[in-house]
């Protein structure tokens, strides 16, 4: 890519988008488009079609998605599903014949089947069936990976996909229906600590293991993928290390102050208990991650004290 090629960040207001537009500006790419959800519904094709036709961007990053924590998933999969599916074809199929030169799709973990081997090669997805707790989100993400897989292969367009590990950062939601696992465990001890409560209720037996990844880490891969990476095949974006549950709370624990007990609730689903991906594809490549899980999550709690406590409550 030019310093000055026209680049299309869609769902830049997202955690994981808004790293992607900072990363972007820093590495001094000065020509990065835009839109919000009230000048662009991604839903709507003939919309999509349109900002295309007007914009002509060269590149896409399809960072736009509906995501929630694993209450959300549960209780909603309908949503997850024709939501996600509606915004992900929508732009990918327009991009195809608007002959965009690269376009980014950026998957999620809980591609990979329930009982997939661990660590998570590429190879090893579609080979059985996701966590049901997140199925509709899954199978959405599935389906974008696969399509941009299908072009790559059937006309030679580098329309490529990540699949980032479980990803946190500056910009999460705190939203209680919507929050994923880290910035829903700050909220609760933060509150836990300021009510001087006793103790903390955790869902699950806090044996299930995750790998967690910074929203900036996921923001130079994703430039690090547009410059190096052309290929059909999805490619993971991890940091190839992994802590349970249990641990988490605990260092969040730490991080917030809470002085009381971690009481666990068995009755409440673990979801897949182990999700780790394997990460030797980009890392051979010459990316690696930059943000310790302690310190990120620290710069997310400064925040969260800052802004995230009005803007996401």
């Amino acid at each position: 890519m030019r310093k000055n090629s026209k680049i299309y960040v869609a769902g830049h207001r997202g955690m994981v988008g808004s790293a992607i537009l900072k990363e972007l500006e820093r590495q001094g790419y000065t020509n990065i488009v835009t839109r919000t959800h009230e000048g662009l519904d991604l839903c709507r094709q003939a919309e999509v079609e349109r900002f295309f036709e007007e914009e002509k961007p060269e590149y896409v990053i399809d960072a736009a998605a509906l995501v929630g924590g694993i209450k959300a998933n549960s209780e909603r999969p309908a949503e997850f599903m024709y939501v996600n599916m509606q915004i992900q074809q929508n732009l990918i199929w327009t991009a195809f014949h608007s002959d965009v030169k690269k376009f980014l799709f950026l998957g999620s973990a809980c591609m990979y089947p329930k009982e997939c081997p661990q660590p998570m090669r590429e190879e090893e997805l579609l080979t059985g069936l996701p966590e049901v707790t997140n199925e509709g989100y899954a199978l959405a993400k599935i389906s974008g990976s696969r399509l941009c897989s299908y072009i790559n292969r059937e006309y030679g367009r580098a329309f490529i996909s990540a699949i980032p590990a479980n990803s946190y950062g500056i910009g999460d939601s705190f939203d209680p229906e919507h929050s994923h696992v880290i910035p829903a465990l700050l909220m609760k001890y933060h509150k836990a600590k300021e009510s001087g409560a006793k103790e903390v209720v955790l869902w699950g037996t806090g044996a299930a293991k995750r790998e967690f990844i910074n929203n900036k880490d996921i923001a130079s891969a994703c430039v690090f993928l547009l410059e190096n990476y052309s290929s059909p095949e999805p490619i993971n974006v991890g940091t190839g290390e992994e802590v349970s549950i249990m641990e988490l709370s605990q260092m969040i624990k730490r991080i917030t102050g809470f002085e009381g007990e971690i009481v666990t609730d068995p009755t409440k689903p673990d979801g897949m208990m182990r999700r780790l991906c394997d990460n030797a594809k980009i890392h051979e490549m010459g990316w690696r991650p930059t943000v310790p899980l302690d310190q990120g999550i620290r710069e997310l709690y400064e925040w969260y004290l800052s802004e995230g406590n009005e803007s996401n409550e």
